[in-house]
């Protein structure tokens, strides 16, 4: 394993993090600032006032990998202006673009000083000082998960200070399930599971800096399978409860979750803890079993339904949203109106939509029928209407009920705060900020297309 060199004070220097995509990008931007913070380095908000600047890329959407060589290239015209007035500035490619990319990425865009994979970036201070000593791009690829968080040393390199109330955790990385259209299992690897006593003190540590709410993160985070805290195989409703215990966490959340993953305990947990929030998101993809199978999803649209209707069974108030894609290689008008028919049938509070892209390297990628851009646009259109209108039902229908909401910070407007409903709506209303943390009664009084306005309930 390698060692992080100790920190030289004498630097003071400015990073960048730019992310793209997931919020777990997101999650790993916030590891690495942190962690160069420990170096010396402060971050400024944008990349002109930046000596180091990270992109830290995704590869999930349609041209990810034109964005990031489009991006690159206004660093490098902003690093050769600075050079040429004396000065410099570092440019690394992190992410899954920098993972499915490597050494393509120097090749194709010079200027860029350092490439590396999510599974690596604990190592950046040590790839800092190689590419200071050597003066040449450096690529680092390889995938160790237990590594980076054995690198990272758990919760200690986390400054938990300036995540407000709420705060994300990774708990989960990789995939092992191999979807035909995406590239995650490429470029983050096997699953791989924090151990619980990992998560419970890097939440802890959280808390005590004021945060209320975690939502816990992995590409399949349902699929948790960590090492328990008597040394047993723990499963994701183990590690819930573990933190539901820690004193001063209202809420827990987690995201994004796979069908095939959904065990007992963990739909029974959602009856039992009161800390877990009564909101899953849970992607189906597509309608069609055809199309499912194509997909390689490792489970039918009846198996869905059956799963959504048991949560139902026992949280009965609990709000669905789901992932679809549109013009999957070979979908027909039918099987996209099946798409439709199983968002009527299961009636969402949220959903992303996307039209199918390609991913090279994916199975998908290589077929041949390949659905028209023209036919992907008007599918997208029709089931992102269908969608919005369900959305815009279910905020109609929390009008005139009373919900715990969790105040997060103020308003634009005097006097306001702003605060997260159990299902994730922002929720405005009156109120001082010395509630900011506190979980307050709030009567819903009207919706918005994407948010809900309240009032304080008097008890």
């Amino acid at each position: 394993m390698s060692i992080t060199p100790a920190p030289d004070k004498s630097i003071s220097q400015k990073v960048f993090i730019k992310s793209f995509g997931c919020q777990m990008n997101v999650y790993d931007s916030e590891r690495m600032t942190e962690l160069l913070g420990a170096q010396g380095y402060s971050a400024v908000e944008s990349a002109e006032a930046a000596d180091l600047v990270i992109l830290n890329t995704c590869h999930i959407r349609e041209k990810a990998v034109d964005k990031v060589y489009s991006e690159v290239g206004k660093l490098r015209e902003m690093k050769q202006e600075r050079q040429q007035n004396g000065g410099d500035m570092t440019i690394a490619v992190a992410g899954c673009v920098a993972q499915a990319e490597g050494h393509e990425i120097v090749r194709r865009a010079k200027g860029v000083d350092l490439v590396f994979g999510p599974q690596t970036y604990h190592r950046l201070p040590a790839l800092l000082q190689q590419r200071a000593l050597t003066q040449k791009p450096v690529v680092e690829t390889e995938f160790p998960s237990d590594d980076k968080f054995e690198g990272l040393g758990g919760a200690s390199h986390r400054r938990p200070h300036g995540h407000g109330v709420a705060a994300f955790v990774t708990i989960q990385e990789g995939c092992d399930k191999f979807c035909s259209f995406c590239v995650v299992p490429y470029t983050r690897g096997a699953e791989f599971s924090r151990p619980v006593s990992q998560v419970v003190d890097e939440t802890q540590k959280l808390v005590t800096a004021g945060v209320r709410e975690v939502t816990l993160l992995g590409q399949n985070v349902n699929a948790y399978r960590g090492s328990g805290l008597s040394g047993a195989q723990a499963t994701l409703a183990i590690l819930i409860d573990a933190l539901s215990k820690i004193d001063g966490l209202h809420r827990i959340r987690y995201m994004t979750s796979h069908p095939r993953d959904m065990g007992d305990d963990l739909i029974a947990a959602h009856a039992t803890n009161a800390k877990l929030m009564p909101y899953l998101h849970l992607p189906v993809q597509a309608g069609s079993d055809r199309v499912l199978k194509a997909m390689n999803r490792g489970h039918t649209t009846q198996h869905y339904v059956d799963l959504i209707q048991r949560i139902r069974n026992v949280r009965p108030d609990i709000a669905i949203s789901g992932d679809f894609i549109v013009g999957f290689p070979g979908e027909s008008d039918a099987d996209f109106e099946d798409t439709l028919n199983i968002v009527r049938g299961v009636g969402y509070a949220a959903a992303y939509s996307f039209k199918y892209s390609e991913r090279p390297g994916t199975p998908a990628a290589d077929r041949k029928d390949q659905v028209p851009e023209e036919v992907k646009n008007q599918r997208l259109y029709r089931l992102q209407a269908l969608l919005t209108a369900q959305m815009q039902m279910f905020n109609t229908s929390c009008v005139g009920k009373v919900f715990p909401v969790l105040i997060e910070k103020p308003g634009r407007q005097a006097g306001q705060m702003i605060g997260r409903s159990p299902y994730l709506q922002s929720v405005h209303l009156d109120a001082p900020g010395s509630l900011v943390g506190q979980l307050v009664n709030v009567k819903i009084l009207s919706s918005g297309s994407n948010s809900l306005a309240g009032e304080l309930e008097i008890a």
